[in-house]
C-alpha cells in the first residue's frame, strides 16, 4: 500500500486466498500512519484508526458521539440519511443511551442469560438431529449456516423477544438487505420502510397482549408509564432482532470453519472442553466480523496520538486491526485458543456502547461449537475453500453459505 495525504476508501476485502484475514492495509497502517484519512461514500472524508490502544481511547472517551445526526458522523453508505425515526439507543448519546439502555440491561446480565444455557443446548441438539437426517440423504453436504448457525441465534433471539419464529424469512431477508454493501440505497431504503412497518405491527399486537418476553416487559414497565413510546420500542425491537441474530450467526460459521481447518487445535478442544470458553474469546478476537466500524464524531476537539480532531470530524475505528495488533497480541495472525490474553480484544466494542448482547453471543457461541465439536468429529466442508461463498458483499463478515459433510 502507497500512503499519501490523499484519502484512500476505507479497506474492507480480506485478501484473495486467506478469507479469515483484515485486509492486509491495516497492518501497513498500523505501523506507518495509526491515524490516518479515508474517503467517505458521500464524498466526504473521516480519520480512521486502526491501532488498539488509539481505538479503545476513541471508544472509551464521550466526547467522540455515536449519534448519526450529529454534524461530522460518517456515514457507511448503509445507514442511510441522519433519520431520527427509529434511532435505537445505540445511535444516542448521554443522558438518553443511559436512560434507553438501562431499560434492557437486566435482560442481557451474565446471570440471566446462563439461566438460558439449557435452552439454547436443547435447540442446538434439535438442529443437530435435524443436520443427521439430512446428510443422510444430501448429495454435496448440509449448509451449516441454513442448517444451525442462522437457526440458533434466529430462534434464541425470537424466543426472548416474542417474535413468531415463523416470521424469521421476513427480517432475515430486510436485515440482509440493510447490511448488503452493493445493493442500491433504492432497495436498501424500501427494506428499511418494510421492516419499520414489520416491527410498527409487531408492536400493536403485543400492546393489545404484552407476553412475558422482553417487547412485552418494555410495554408494561415503560411504555404504560410514559417512559417511551411505541415508536422506542419498534427501535429496540429492531436492534435487538438485528443484532442478535446476524452477527452470532457470521461468527458460528466462521468459527466452525476455523476448527474444521485446524484439525489439532479442534482435538485439544474435544479432550479439553473446559478450553472452550477461551478459544470463544480468540475466535472473536481472531475473526472481528464488524469490517467497516464503529463510527463516531467529534463533539470537541481531541488529540489522538499526536493528531487533533476536530469537533465536526469523522472518525472510523478498524475493530479488525485493533484485533491484529502485534503490539497487544503476540502473533496476532495466528489463532492461538490458549492465548492469555484473548479476552481483551475488542469485537464487542469498548466503552459505554459496548454490545449489550455480549453475555448472550459467547453462550451460544460455546454450546453450538462444544456441540458441534463433540457429535461431529469428522466434521469438514464439503467444497474447497475458493468456493464457500465469503461475506465481502456485506457489513458483517461471514460465510452466505457453508457446506459441510461428516
Amino acid at each position: 500500500m502507497t500512503l499519501s495525504t490523499a484519502p484512500a476508501p476505507l479497506p474492507v476485502d480480506p485478501p484473495s486466498g486467506c478469507p479469515f484475514d483484515p485486509p492486509p492495509a491495516f497492518g501497513v497502517l498500523r505501523a506507518q500512519q495509526p491515524i490516518s484519512k479515508i474517503s467517505l461514500p458521500d464524498g466526504g472524508w473521516a480519520w480512521l484508526a486502526t491501532r488498539y490502544t488509539d481505538i479503545r481511547a476513541i471508544l472509551g472517551d464521550t466526547r467522540f458521539s455515536s449519534d448519526t445526526t450529529v454534524h461530522g458522523y460518517p456515514l457507511s453508505g448503509m445507514t442511510g440519511g441522519p433519520s431520527t425515526h427509529n434511532r435505537g439507543f445505540i445511535r444516542r448519546d448521554p443522558p438518553e443511551h443511559t436512560r434507553l439502555r438501562r431499560m434492557v440491561t437486566r435482560e442481557f446480565m451474565v446471570k440471566r442469560v446462563e439461566a438460558l444455557r439449557p435452552e439454547i443446548q436443547r435447540i442446538t441438539d434439535e438442529l443437530c438431529d435435524a443436520m443427521e437426517r439430512a446428510e443422510r440423504g444430501a448429495h454435496g453436504g448440509v449448509d451449516l449456516v441454513e442448517a444451525l448457525a442462522l437457526p440458533v441465534p434466529s430462534l434464541v433471539i425470537s424466543l426472548l423477544l416474542g417474535v413468531p419464529y415463523d416470521d424469521h424469512d421476513v427480517f432475515q431477508r430486510l436485515t440482509g438487505t440493510l447490511l448488503s454493501r452493493t445493493v442500491p440505497e433504492d432497495e436498501r431504503e424500501a427494506a428499511r420502510l418494510a421492516l419499520r412497518d414489520y416491527l410498527d405491527r409487531l408492536v400493536t399486537a403485543k400492546e393489545a397482549d404484552p407476553g412475558d418476553d422482553i417487547l412485552g416487559r418494555l410495554i408494561v414497565e415503560q411504555q404504560r408509564t410514559g417512559e417511551i413510546t411505541h415508536d422506542e420500542v419498534a427501535a429496540f425491537a429492531a436492534l435487538l432482532l438485528i443484532a442478535g441474530h446476524e452477527t452470532t450467526a457470521n461468527m458460528i460459521g466462521l468459527s466452525a470453519l476455523s476448527l474444521m481447518r485446524e484439525a489439532e487445535t479442534a482435538e485439544r478442544l474435544r479432550q479439553e472442553p473446559g478450553l472452550i470458553r477461551g478459544a470463544v474469546e480468540e475466535l472473536l478476537r481472531f475473526h472481528s466480523i464488524i469490517r467497516n466500524g464503529p463510527r463516531r464524531a467529534a463533539t470537541a476537539d481531541i488529540e489522538i496520538d499526536g493528531h487533533l480532531i476536530r469537533a465536526g470530524e469523522g472518525v472510523v475505528v478498524a475493530v479488525p486491526s485493533a484485533n491484529r495488533d502485534e503490539s497487544v497480541f503476540a502473533d496476532a495472525d495466528r489463532l492461538d485458543v490458549s492465548r492469555p490474553n484473548a479476552q481483551h480484544h475488542v469485537a464487542f466494542g469498548y466503552g459505554i456502547h459496548q454490545c449489550l448482547g455480549q453475555a448472550l453471543a459467547r453462550v451460544e457461541l460455546q454450546v453450538v461449537l462444544g456441540t458441534l465439536l463433540r457429535r461431529f468429529p469428522t466434521l469438514r466442508p464439503a467444497v474447497p475453500l475458493d468456493e464457500i461463498p465469503f461475506r465481502t458483499d456485506m457489513a458483517i463478515y461471514g460465510c452466505h453459505a457453508l457446506p459441510v459433510t461428516w
